[in-house]
């Protein structure tokens, strides 16, 4: 096996690649949500709002634990897939490169679990756990392990396995497991159908990956490979982790200066501003591949263009789900409960902070090859800068005695301002590496959200069913028109078309050259 095969990619070339990976997670994106408001629903009204933020606090600690024992596979891998020389040139198989990642996943989250079961403080820091819920360490393990194989997947541009895996198993499984062990568990029962799912979306990812990939036949581990790939993926790892802690750090704050019926709203607005975020997080797997390629052949301005391309197109998506899901936000919050319902601002800014997101998360696509330690210090820039407004605010809650939602409120708008910071600096990092501007901002953007809100203040004056089920389609119809006549030129509608697939299908009969060894402007 060569890495002719296994970095084939789409007919048409890159554009058609990212084209045909946003279609997919589209796709993924509607799946997603039909499945995640069910499991709101379920676990806001059977569960309430304090067992949810019960729940909600020690998913953080197990979920970047998970994350730092991937030792930065989930964007790593398609380096290094890259770098391996031909098997015929003395390179090991695929299949072998990819088992060091899981071996030393398996052993890091093994380790970590076993260190939250001996002293389970981290995740349940009010000393409130049965033996059930002590049982959420076998996730970190699991969750490692299906980042790896998603990764190995989408290396050969299958972003259907993720797709079947994030968004179908696993939040269906959760939704329809808390239902079943309310029953029996009402207490533990979100604990173990977390558990379900997590082992459940693994089952589903290596199943492709078998087909794909096979057994590592005449792999050994090795000392030597296993510390090269610790110094060399630790720097992601640590990024990946401090990423994603953005998104939980609020969560955690809360929980030590809000009683946790507050962290539980604020956990259901964060599950539905989450919902936007995907679209972007799902892009990265496909984008990997292509900035690899594009670094072997120093086309810098080819990748500033594809940054600008696929920023653009998660941009726009992310604001007209936002204004979809933020507009009618009451109506959405109060789906889950009534209690819920004042997290509605809380839900806003959270909204708004992934759309402002979008920027620093394609910069650090790119900046992870090309200025790793950089980009890192920036991620540690961002969740410090979060930590500080965040608990200031929260101090300030504490001197004017406001109440939960105003707390959860005041913790999204931290986390929105952080967000931009990084936006704005990672983006002029990598502008100034690669010697073009990478800006993904359109005024059609302000033209499509005007529209919309028009709309929507049609909607929220709609009963809450029809808010709900007519007004949320409108506010996406009206949007999406606007977006599409202003906003998308050629390349844009690239992603709502197969055309150019098939044009290329068509025209191409040469097979895809290796990948050459990655030789970026600045390792550092």
């Amino acid at each position: 096996m060569t890495q002719a095969v296994d970095a084939k990619e789409p007919a048409g070339g890159d554009m058609a690649a990212l084209a045909k990976g946003g279609r997919t997670n589209l796709l993924g994106f509607i799946l997603r949500l039909a499945a995640r408001l069910p499991f709101l629903f379920i676990a806001g009204r059977l569960y309430g709002p304090a067992e949810l933020g019960r729940f909600a606090s020690a998913v953080i600690i197990v979920e970047v634990s998970a994350m730092l024992c991937t030792i930065g596979e989930k964007r790593g891998l398609a380096q290094r897939l890259s770098d391996e020389p031909d098997v015929a040139e003395g390179g090991r198989p695929p299949p072998a490169v990819i088992a060091d990642g899981l071996l030393l996943a398996t052993i890091a989250g093994g380790l970590a679990a076993i260190c939250l079961w001996l002293v389970p403080a981290p995740m349940f820091p009010s000393g409130d756990f049965s033996r059930w819920d002590r049982l959420l360490v076998l996730a970190i393990p699991a969750l490692a392990l299906t980042e790896i194989v998603l990764a190995a997947q989408a290396y050969r541009f299958d972003i259907a396995a993720t797709v079947r895996a994030r968004a179908v198993v696993e939040p269906w499984t959760i939704s329809i497991m808390a239902a079943v062990l309310w029953f029996v568990l009402p207490d533990s029962g979100l604990a173990l159908a977390y558990l379900s799912s997590i082992y459940a979306a693994l089952l589903t990812a290596l199943i492709p990956y078998s087909r794909s990939y096979g057994l590592p036949r005449g792999w050994r581990p090795s000392l030597s490979r296993s510390k090269r790939l610790v110094a060399r993926g630790s720097p992601l790892a640590a990024a990946d982790a401090i990423e994603w802690g953005t998104r939980r750090l609020d969560i955690f704050i809360l929980g030590l200066f809000a009683v946790p019926a507050a962290v539980g709203i604020y956990y259901v607005a964060q599950q539905v501003a989450s919902l936007p975020q995907k679209l972007k997080t799902s892009f990265e797997p496909i984008l990997g591949p292509v900035l690899t390629r594009k670094l072997a052949e120093k086309d810098y301005a080819g990748i500033a263009k594809q940054v600008c391309q696929v920023g653009f197109w998660i941009t726009a998506a992310q604001a007209g789900v936002s204004l979809a899901l933020g507009i009618p936000g009451e109506a959405i919050m109060g789906i889950v409960g009534p209690g819920f319902v004042g997290g509605n601002g809380a839900l806003a800014f959270l909204l708004l902070a992934e759309v402002v997101a979008a920027t620093a998360v394609v910069s650090e696509s790119a900046l992870v090859y090309v200025a790793r330690l950089r980009n890192l210090w920036l991620s540690i820039a961002t969740i410090v800068l979060q930590g500080g407004l965040t608990v200031t605010a929260m101090l300030v809650a504490d001197a004017y005695d406001l109440p939960g939602s105003w707390r959860a409120a005041l913790a999204a708008a931290c986390l929105m301002v952080a967000l931009a910071a990084a936006s704005l600096a990672k983006a002029t990092l990598l502008g100034r590496i690669l010697g073009h501007m990478v800006n993904n901002w359109r005024w059609a953007l302000v033209w499509a959200a005007l529209v919309a809100t028009a709309v929507g203040q049609i909607a929220i004056r709609l009963p809450e069913w029809a808010e709900l089920v007519f007004g949320i389609p409108m506010i996406l119809a009206a949007y999406g028109w606007v977006i599409w006549r202003r906003g998308f030129g050629p390349e844009d509608r690239v992603l709502f078309t197969r055309k150019l697939a098939k044009e290329a299908e068509a025209d191409s009969t040469e097979p895809l050259e290796s990948p050459k060894p990655l030789r970026g402007p600045d390792p550092l």
